[in-house]
């Protein structure tokens, strides 16, 4: 069985002037966001033992918020430049070439690329994935370069404002 958790990157500031969209920062909502959520997940005792972020500065952020949470430092989480403005092939792809040591991989991105993807992977569909918003899928497959093309069930659906749906 593999999990994968879906997870915005938290909220950030407007692009200043001069500023590239890539090096957009966390606002003081998403570094609120970022902690609380992780905490969410060890709350229920989910354990992420892969962490695949965007390169841009506010997913590599988030991800480096969860990666503390689960206590591992930022070098733990491999950065993808595909996962900056994703389209869900190249997140599928990247998906595939995983370790099949990892058993729960996070991957940290941006929409609307996420939305798009997340709406690929099960029957449960949303029409945003809000800021540090998580979806998660399960499949029962033991290699990640199965994951394309196997079932994959709804595991739940978080957000920070209204709390999420759970099975």
């Amino acid at each position: 069985m593999k999990r994968l958790l879906v997870i915005r990157h938290a909220k950030t500031h407007p692009a200043l002037a001069g500023q590239k969209d890539f090096d957009r920062k966390l606002n003081d909502r998403g570094l609120a966001d970022a902690p609380r959520m992780a905490q969410r997940l060890l709350d229920r005792g989910i354990d992420i033992d892969g962490f695949y972020s965007s390169p841009a500065s506010r997913a590599f952020a988030t991800a480096s918020f969860f990666a503390a949470a689960f206590q591992l430092p930022p070098t733990a989480i491999q950065t993808f430049p595909s996962f900056y403005h994703p389209h869900p092939a190249d997140i599928f792809q990247k998906i595939s070439e995983f370790p099949d040591r990892v058993r729960t991989a996070a991957i940290f991105a941006h929409n609307p690329g996420l939305t798009d993807f997340v709406n690929q992977l099960s029957d449960i569909r949303i029409d945003h994935l809000p800021t540090c918003g998580i979806f998660a899928v399960a499949a029962d497959i033991q290699h990640w370069s199965d994951f394309g093309q196997a079932t994959r069930y709804f595991f739940f659906f978080d957000q920070p404002k209204e709390g999420g749906l759970f099975l």
